[in-house]
């Protein structure tokens, strides 16, 4: 057995799904492509729902805003995402599995059409070292 993010074998450990899209290929998909991804999803989640603990779309990143600490100790706000790159963060799933192998399986089911997912391991709250 793989162990979880805890480093545990047998755990829960929780995992973000971070769903990645090209917005301009969305801007351009027909209502067909855009009906049947969210179907797609909603047949994803039902199909997952014992490990599903959240998750949402997200609006594209033009209407996100960033902010950043400046090296004299003060904070930067701009509009848009951190960084400009054709694929963006459009939405999330958060997962509860017991170790990696099954969070890829479940991520390698997440529709996403004009992107990719990436799986990331969540680190509980007041545990202080960043280490996988």
């Amino acid at each position: 057995m793989t162990r979880g993010a805890d480093g545990e074998a047998g755990e829960m450990a929780e995992y973000v799904v971070f769903i990645w899209d090209d917005e301009q290929s969305w801007e351009r998909a027909g209502p067909a492509t855009v009906e049947a991804t969210m179907a797609a999803h909603r047949e994803f989640m039902a199909r997952n729902a014992a490990a599903l603990r959240g998750g949402n779309r997200l609006h594209p990143s033009a209407v996100s805003t960033s902010i950043r600490h400046t090296p004299d100790g003060g904070v930067s706000i701009s509009d848009g995402a951190f960084a400009e790159t054709k694929e963006v963060i459009g939405g999330y799933y958060l997962i509860e599995v017991t170790d990696l192998d099954e969070a890829l399986r479940i991520a390698a089911e997440v529709p996403a059409p004009f992107g990719g997912a990436e799986v990331r391991p969540v680190l509980p709250a007041g545990q202080a070292d960043g280490a996988a």
